[in-house]
């Protein structure tokens, strides 16, 4: 989770963030319009479009936008249909991923998977052999203008697991369903609520030293975030700054 989190953080740096923005935004619509079509365009009754929602508006995805994506769902406009699909698979080094997909041709989207992970050393996994190892959180990421006291006194009280120094941030894990509780909570004792996310996070963390290992993740993580098809892609490696600015350099 650390690893993948500055591995993003470096993306931004490097510009990579606003240039796919519109990508962002594309993937964003379809899962919203696929989690209305599912559970119904309530969020009060759809965890699941909830979920997505507060995702778009972290992204500075419009309402308007949004608004469209959820009609879309409830059949009010056009649009193609879906199926959700999770690939499993391991990247150099030992690291497993997991992919999360929604296509309108599977033969398609598990062919462009493939070829991310076997032209930079992975190779896909049975199903089963990754997903045991991630379990869906809640993550809150708090600015450090407040104390890590501060932080855990109204956590705990809220459904909060853990809370952990993330350099820059307190990040605090929760049951996902917790997840609005806690957020509305801590913003409530006046804390900066940098990002609120409903994610899945590995049991296991696999340090990464190797400068081609941990070249050959980022490619593969690149080149799965290009792809339309792939919505989330959850990774357990865990690189020092060193090693994962040089990398993605």
């Amino acid at each position: 989770m650390s690893g993948h989190s500055k591995w993003a953080t470096i993306k931004h740096k490097k510009g990579k963030a606003d240039k796919a923005r519109g990508k962002t935004f594309a993937k964003l619509a379809r899962q919203l319009e696929v989690s209305t079509r599912e559970g119904g365009g309530d969020q009060a009754s759809n965890a699941s479009l909830r979920t997505i929602v507060l995702k778009a508006k972290a992204a500075q995805m419009t309402n308007d936008a949004i608004d469209r994506a959820i009609k879309r769902g409830m059949g009010e406009h056009s649009g193609a249909a879906f199926e959700s699909i999770t690939y499993e698979a391991y990247a150099p080094g030992g690291v497993a991923m997991l992919i999360d997909a929604l296509t309108d041709n599977r033969n398609r989207t598990a062919s462009d998977v493939r070829l991310a992970f076997s032209k930079s050393g992975g190779a896909m996994a049975e199903p089963g052999a990754v997903g045991w190892q991630f379990s869906r959180k809640g993550v809150v990421q708090i600015d450090k203008s407040v104390s890590e006291d501060e932080v855990m006194m109204v956590s705990l009280e809220h459904g909060a697991e853990d809370v952990v120094d993330d350099g820059n941030t307190w990040r605090v894990t929760c049951d996902s369903h917790a997840l609005y509780e806690l957020k509305a909570s801590l913003e409530g004792a006046g804390m900066t609520v940098v990002s609120a996310v409903s994610t899945m996070v590995s049991s296991l963390q696999v340090p990464v030293t190797d400068i081609a290992d941990a070249k050959a993740i980022l490619r593969i993580m690149d080149d799965l975030e290009d792809n339309d098809d792939v919505q989330d892609v959850y990774a357990n490696f865990d690189m020092s700054d060193a090693i994962l600015e040089e990398a993605a350099s």
